[in-house]
């Protein structure tokens, strides 16, 4: 059985004054890399929940956008002129002054990035024109044209993080493709947050607070309550619900119904979003399932269609989720804000089924020439049809549906194999354009306007297979004259300004042309079942106690720290 080291709790630290969060990661690849625009460091292992603070947090459950690191982020009446506030008072944690220097390094150092491959480096090149100080606390963001969600998109963890700003003092000169962050001499990394760095080890980061931390002094919050943080790779889902059980696990990321419900047989202080069924939380990343459009057959709309038609998207729900989730009905996830998107979609016909119509899918591969044989796999020309799907090993969420999609597929005479990989192989092998299919979420970016996960589909994005899709964007590398066609109207939706009447129209116009041709097929809504432990903290976002949303391994998770309190405290 998994369990906790000694060491965990070295330096005094008492259980009840510590917060342990699980990883759902298979290991931390490189815990002494804090360079968080490198592709395929982590930073949700306590950098950007603990250390590094964002400018703003959306919060989901009012729909407000909340100062944190900045006070405001105004737009000129055209739109492409934002002149960000930053909070004053604000220091690194080796007690240099954070503030508008910070800020403009930053963003030209993404700017400057010719091969667009650092993290926000593709957004910030496709929106930014410059960047420049007005005062220690003012910076002004000159846009390439009018972006009506420019804050809302890159700067107020929208979905999961945001653009973090690095400190210039320790930055500057320094190679941003090979620089670490880390130097225990010099006390690297540092961030703003009220915690730092303790210990970095392949399974286990451990945070310690700082008592100087600047937000206490500066009379913007309270240090918290807990006096360390520990975010540790937990293993296998048994060795995570172990761990719960018995008040070693104060957080975990998901879990299932099953699970859950034997957690709580045996530790009944553990809760979740809904003190009732279905228990979880709606994710705003809906999961889908992508296809190389350079890959044949899968390069073929057709082709691409017809495992549309095969796939059962009540069943993925029925044995991979135990009912816990609902089918996607669109790219989109099913917030209300993106009712008008969605309804508008389906009010257009293009509604996508819960159930499978296998005849009619295997009619649409037929008709492309290919023949059942004696095995009862499609074959043409000699070859037989074959799916290899990648899948992120790090969830039994992620495996478990893909092993539900290959049943349904192999079912239907598609040879389909499951290929599970790690995090980082997963996004290496899709970026690169090395793969015939993928599990993913990678539609994400939408919650309450619809451009952000549209536009992640335009050709702005389409780039060789072997170079690597910048941003993560369009990395299925559909490139047809749909395409074209598909961009023309989303890049029209990006100047207009958010809740124009006009942008449902427009979004079912252009969806006409995803839907058609088909490279991603939407699956299901991505439900996270998030237990918290209240035998040692209370506080924890719940649908009763909704001050935002519960998932702790998004940049959003200080607010989640801070409202954090002792079982049995005042």
């Amino acid at each position: 059985m998994f369990a906790l080291s000694a060491n965990v709790f070295a330096q005094d630290v008492a259980r009840e004054d510590t917060v342990i969060f699980d990883i759902d990661s298979s290991n931390i690849a490189n815990p002494t890399n804090f360079n968080w625009l490198v592709p395929g460091t982590l930073r949700n292992h306590g950098a950007h929940q603990a250390m590094w603070e964002p400018l703003f947090i959306l919060n989901y459950e009012t729909g407000e956008i909340e100062p944190w690191l900045g006070l405001s982020f105004e737009p000129n009446e055209t739109l492409d002129v934002w002149t960000l506030t930053l909070r004053e008072g604000v220091k690194w944690s080796d007690g240099e002054d954070f503030n508008a220097d910070d800020v403009v390094f930053t963003i030209n150092m993404l700017l400057g990035d010719e091969t667009a491959t650092l993290a926000e480096a593709a957004n910030m090149q496709q929106w930014v024109e410059s960047v420049e100080k007005i005062d220690d606390l003012t910076v002004q963001f000159n846009l390439v044209e009018p972006n009506p969600r420019f804050q809302l998109d890159y700067f107020s963890v929208r979905i999961w993080g945001s653009v973090l700003i690095m400190p210039e003092h320790i930055w500057e000169g320094q190679d941003p493709f090979t620089f670490t962050f880390y130097d225990e001499e010099q006390g690297w990394p540092v961030g703003t947050g009220p915690y730092t760095l303790t210990s970095a080890e392949t399974n286990r980061m451990v945070w310690d607070r700082d008592d100087d931390w600047w937000g206490a002094a500066a009379g913007f919050q309270e240090l918290p309550e807990p006096l360390r943080l520990i975010w540790m790779i937990t293993g296998t889902e048994e060795n995570r619900a172990q761990l719960m059980s018995n008040g070693q696990l104060d957080s975990v990321m998901s879990l299932t119904l099953g699970a859950f419900e034997a957690i709580q047989a045996r530790n009944s202080n553990v809760v979740a979003w809904y003190g009732d069924l279905p228990y979880a939380w709606a994710d705003p990343c809906p999961r889908q399932l992508s296809f190389n459009t350079t890959v044949a057959p899968w390069d073929s709309a057709n082709m691409r269609n017809a495992v549309n038609l095969i796939i059962d998207r009540q069943q993925i729900i029925d044995v991979a989720y135990e009912g816990t989730s609902t089918p996607s009905r669109s790219m989109f996830v099913q917030y209300g804000g993106m009712e008008p998107f969605i309804g508008a979609i389906e009010e257009a016909g293009m509604s996508l089924s819960p159930t499978a119509d296998v005849a009619a899918g295997q009619a649409m591969i037929e008709a492309e020439g290919w023949a059942l044989n004696g095995q009862g796999l499609y074959e043409k020309d000699g070859q037989v049809l074959t799916a290899d799907i990648v899948v992120n090993n790090s969830s039994i969420e992620y495996t478990r549906t893909v092993d539900v999609i290959v049943e349904q597929l192999r079912n239907a005479g598609i040879d389909a194999v499951s290929r599970p990989v790690t995090g980082a192989t997963h996004g290496d092998l899709v970026n690169n354009g090395e793969f015939e299919l993928a599990y993913d979420w990678d539609s994400c970016g939408s919650v309450n306007e619809p451009w952000n996960s549209m536009n992640r589909y335009t050709s702005h994005f389409v780039v060789p297979v072997g170079e690597r899709a910048p941003g993560s964007n369009n990395w299925v590398r559909w490139d047809t004259e749909g395409t074209a066609a598909y961009t023309e109207i989303v890049d029209e939706i990006g100047t207009l300004p958010l809740g124009d009447e006009s942008i449902p129209g427009m979004v079912a116009e252009a969806y006409q042309y995803l839907y058609d041709e088909m490279p991603i097929i939407p699956l299901v809504q991505a439900s996270k079942l998030v237990p918290f432990d209240t035998t040692y903290w209370t506080g924890w976002p719940t649908q009763e106690n909704n001050y935002n949303h519960p998932a702790t391994w998004w940049n959003s998770t200080h607010q989640i720290i801070h409202h954090l309190t002792k079982a049995g405290g005042e």
